[in-house]
């Protein structure tokens, strides 16, 4: 006989699955279980206000670690509003000294809700969480209860001055999201590994072509792309050679555009024909374009997650003989940008492509690579 919490649960399941696309379904189960029905609700309104898709997944996500926290840390589910002792407890737990840790295990986070928020899934690294996650997670808790027309302690001094003092305590060296760009020479091997006609290696060299080429694209676009973003463009044509097929991806608003801007990048020659490999052999019609590939060979229905996208760079690179603690994702826009350097492409060209906003930040790749070939670093040879 089913009772009313299994019916409550299956209520928000039904829920969720009306926001599949825009959210981390790989985790549906366990976001019913967390997440209350006013959650729930907020993310659905949200949806069908049109925030866009990578934002609505950085607050399911957030909203779901907070939820989690606080059944571990106090047994309930988080108060409304969190009265200002929850708010410091928050702090005290993710930002702390990993030294005084070491004289005083009561120091930070208790291993036993520690314990639990790893076995979850929420916690993978040891240590203090990094500020800027524990600000990010603090915004979201504020604007939650804003949304629920709530005050609030956020802005209360004694908040304010903890998070100061504690990040003074937890110096984080600052790295870079992955520590070696995929550059040219890098893809050619990843590629290199996609070598049979099995469905993923077909999908894994398409994903990897399309990310590099079309400029170095996030992980969440990649993984969110769309047949209805595709746009079929003339072919190239070359001096003396076949021309190129060419294809234009739409964007939309992605993570530096405006609201009302579409973004549009392009594919040309291989990169499209990867592409059309993997849309024909998955049978892909409409809807999204990567998917996951079951052990059978079967195509999901979803999206693949766009986590699976930083595992797939990591298993191609393990297979090409690489260190995969050293490639991420985020690997492929490095790359992209520190490849045009090399390859003496202006700035401004590869920005067209790579959608940069920020002169500064795309010229960091190209300094790099003038700097490490130029004269200035080869006065003795």
């Amino acid at each position: 006989m089913t009772g009313p919490r299994e019916t409550a649960l299956a209520h928000r399941l039904d829920k969720l699955d009306t926001i599949a696309a825009v959210l981390p379904m790989e985790r549906r189960d366990e976001l019913a279980e967390l997440l209350t029905d006013q959650d729930i609700e907020t993310l659905r309104h949200l949806v069908n206000e049109g925030m866009g898709a990578n934002t609505l997944r950085a607050l399911a996500s957030d909203m779901a670690y907070l939820q989690a926290w606080s059944l571990a840390a106090t047994g309930r589910s988080l108060p409304w509003p969190a009265p200002e002792a929850l708010l410091l407890k928050f702090v005290a737990h993710h930002l702390w000294d990993a030294e005084k840790r070491l004289a005083d295990p009561e120091h930070g986070m208790p291993a036993t809700i520690e314990d639990k928020l790893r076995h979850q899934g929420f916690l993978r690294k040891t240590g203090p969480h990094a500020p800027d996650t524990v600000r990010r997670r603090l915004a979201t808790w504020s604007t939650l209860t804003k949304w629920r027309g709530l005050g609030g302690s956020f802005a209360s001094p004694a908040l304010r001055s903890a998070i100061r003092l504690a990040v003074r305590a937890t110096p984080r060296p600052r790295t870079r999201k992955s520590v070696k760009a995929v550059t040219g020479d890098i893809l050619s091997k990843l590629i290199g590994t996609c070598r049979t006609d099995n469905l993923r290696d077909v999908r894994d060299k398409a994903i990897l072509m399309v990310a590099f080429a079309s400029g170095g694209r996030r992980r969440s676009e990649i993984a969110g792309l769309r047949t209805e973003q595709l746009q079929v463009e003339e072919p190239i044509q070359i001096d003396g050679a076949p021309p190129l097929l060419s294809l234009s991806i739409h964007l939309g608003r992605t993570k530096t555009s405006g609201a009302e801007n579409d973004e549009v990048v392009y594919l040309t020659g291989r990169p499209v024909e990867a592409l059309s490999a993997w849309i024909e052999a998955a049978r892909i019609e409409k809807g999204s374009i990567f998917r996951a590939v079951d052990r059978w060979g079967n195509v999901s229905r979803r999206p693949l997650d766009p986590k699976a996208i930083n595992d797939i760079v990591k298993h191609r690179v393990e297979l090409a003989g690489l260190d995969p603690a050293e490639f991420s994702a985020h690997g492929l826009r490095s790359g992209y940008l520190t490849e045009a350097a090399n390859r003496g492409i202006p700035l401004p060209e590869a920005m067209e492509q790579s959608r940069h906003r920020s002169v500064q930040q795309a010229s960091q790749y190209y300094n790099h690579a003038q700097r490490r070939s130029g004269r200035a670093a080869r006065l003795i040879e």
